[in-house]
């Protein structure tokens, strides 16, 4: 899979590979597909979620295979007839899905995917797309993989275990779609002495925010927000271009952002550092996201 597709970063466009599971149509952000494939040799576990198809080898690597059907619609797929996997790697782990078919790779804007409203919000859905007379949805994958298996995700036990103390001194914006992330994040800040938090579920209500803050009171903004901590994939804008748009602000520039997202990894780390970012963690990293937070605290300080 090329995920060079999209080259440049902060552009408002990303890339989604289309999908079909059980004749309902999804999509996933290519920049978290590594390849797409035939399987043709599944090694079974015993006594294992039952979202957990079996094992498969992938360039000498042994990977986690997720039935999506059963995940979906609680129904086994039948894997002989419909072998086609995507190979994914988000939260610094790979892990094979279990597809019907691939459809195509769509460009689109972030502002073209809408949020789930309250009536039809499904956990595992974070973004409605439509397009070509066809409702897309975008699926919370971190989720899928999170719920079977807590380790390799963002889970409650990681986020308490921190030091507390009073940094009710530092002001927080944090941004993210995911309402699991932004109560979990909000729990571990408020554990660690956190007590001033502004927290949106897009990266567009964020810089509305500072926008505001900024017609309000100019450079001096800095006395309600000192920092923002913020996702990557958010419907409306998304992270890379939030970044983008606050470091070419002459005036909100100065604010520390620091990008908290599943598709932190080596091979992408670039595409924060061409916008700007000031730092940027995986999200299995919490306790260096309090630590990261410490340090650019004590900056402002000096």
């Amino acid at each position: 899979m090329n995920n060079n597709i999209l080259l440049e970063s902060g552009t408002g466009e990303v890339e989604l590979l289309e999908f079909v599971v059980n004749e309902n149509h999804y999509v996933i952000n290519v920049i978290k597909v590594k390849e797409v494939l035939n399987i043709d040799n599944i090694t079974k576990l015993p006594q294992t979620h039952p979202a957990v198809a079996g094992l498969i080898l992938f360039r000498e690597e042994i990977l986690t295979l997720i039935d999506l059907k059963y995940v979906l619609d609680n129904e086994k797929q039948d894997l002989k007839k419909h072998p086609k996997t995507i190979i994914c790697e988000f939260n610094k782990i790979k892990v094979a899905f279990n597809i019907d078919d691939i459809v195509g790779v769509h460009r689109i804007k972030w502002t073209e995917i809408m949020k789930p409203d309250e009536i039809s919000a499904n956990s595992l859905v974070i973004g409605n797309i439509f397009l070509n007379n066809q409702i897309l949805l975008l699926l919370d994958f971190e989720k899928i993989v999170t719920d079977i298996s807590p380790n390799t995700g963002i889970s409650e036990d990681k986020l308490i275990q921190v030091d507390f103390k009073d940094r009710s001194n530092i002001n927080i914006l944090l941004a993210d779609d995911s309402a699991l992330i932004r109560k979990l994040l909000k729990d571990t800040l408020t554990a660690a002495g956190f007590t001033n938090l502004t927290i949106v579920d897009d990266g567009k209500q964020a810089f509305d925010y500072l926008k505001n803050l900024e017609d309000k009171k100019g450079s001096n903004f800095t006395e309600d927000i000192q920092m923002l901590i913020t996702d990557i994939e958010m419907p409306q804008m998304d992270g890379h271009t939030l970044t983008r748009k606050i470091k070419e602000d002459p005036i909100l520039r100065k604010l520390p952002v620091i990008i908290f997202s599943s598709l932190i990894t080596n091979n992408l780390r670039h595409k924060g550092e061409a916008v700007g970012a000031d730092a940027q963690l995986s999200k299995p990293e919490v306790g260096n996201l309090v630590n990261l937070i410490d340090k650019f605290a004590d900056s402002l300080n000096k």
